[in-house]
């Protein structure tokens, strides 16, 4: 429909526009300010996020807005913006390009397009229902490993998994798969839907941080959702997976699956 022609274009514009703004500031020494809950924010994630609030409220006022440093604006349209200015600000700020900014929109509760623009590295990852999965232009997919010995599972800090009790779960999952890596945050999910890799694994997440993606691996041929199985930005933490592995990978997962 044309109307998500729209929203689609308009996502990947103001994604890429926002990670080029980001840019200005990328390993200049910018100033880091810690927020309530420890993690590190800069003039960078504000200004792009800004930037992305002002043009959507100029063009669709009627639309609501999540987004991770400025909370939620309601509106009275079906739509829903999710906005995470540079997810993997830990990286941004030590001078690592895999940071992106990822915004998606939904419709009553269902993500229907996702962006998630990575400006150091000049990539872009982009997709909507019915219309595929593309990066930089051009149609992408998940690879067809179905072999975990032959597979590569990615996470963005290996440690959290035994702070967060999760331990015997990564165990599973790092003992059946071929490379363990440590390509994270929004990118790794990236590396998925490019079939650069099998598996993204997150112990823990915002729903901003992972908004794009259920769409995208959707569209790109895999699956992103929780380590229940749920097709979900909402479940706390995420798993992003192709379709030859997903069930194993999830058995992996389990609270319930029997340690090696």
């Amino acid at each position: 429909m044309a109307e998500l022609d729209t929203l689609f274009q308009t996502a990947i514009e103001l994604a890429e526009t926002a990670g080029r703004m980001t840019l200005g500031h990328f390993r200049t020494g910018v100033t880091v300010d810690v927020k309530e809950d420890e993690t590190p924010v800069t003039i960078a994630d504000r200004s792009a996020e800004t930037y992305i609030r002002d043009v959507l409220a100029r063009r669709f006022p009627d639309h609501a807005v999540v987004g991770e440093e400025f909370g939620s604006t309601d509106g009275s349209a079906p739509y829903r913006w999710w906005i995470d200015p540079i997810d993997g600000t830990k990286a941004f700020v030590r001078g690592v390009p895999l940071y992106g900014t990822v915004l998606s929109v939904e419709r009553d509760g269902e993500v229907i397009a996702g962006v998630a623009s990575f400006p150091a590295l000049g990539e872009t990852l982009a997709a909507a229902t019915g219309r595929g999965a593309w990066l930089n232009g051009r149609r992408t997919w998940v690879s067809t490993e179905s072999d975990p010995a032959r597979s590569v599972v990615t996470t963005t800090d290996a440690g959290r998994f035994d702070e967060l009790g999760r331990e015997a779960a990564w165990k599973r999952v790092r003992d059946a798969f071929w490379v363990r890596a440590g390509w994270g945050d929004a990118y790794g999910y990236l590396l998925v839907a490019s079939g650069r890799v099998e598996a993204m694994l997150d112990p823990i997440v915002n729903p901003w941080d992972v908004s794009a993606f259920p769409v995208i691996l959707r569209e790109a041929g895999g699956w992103f959702g929780d380590w229940a199985g749920n097709e979900t930005m909402h479940g706390g933490d995420g798993v992003g997976v192709n379709a030859a592995l997903k069930d194993e990978l999830l058995a992996l997962l389990r609270d319930d699956a029997p340690s090696n």
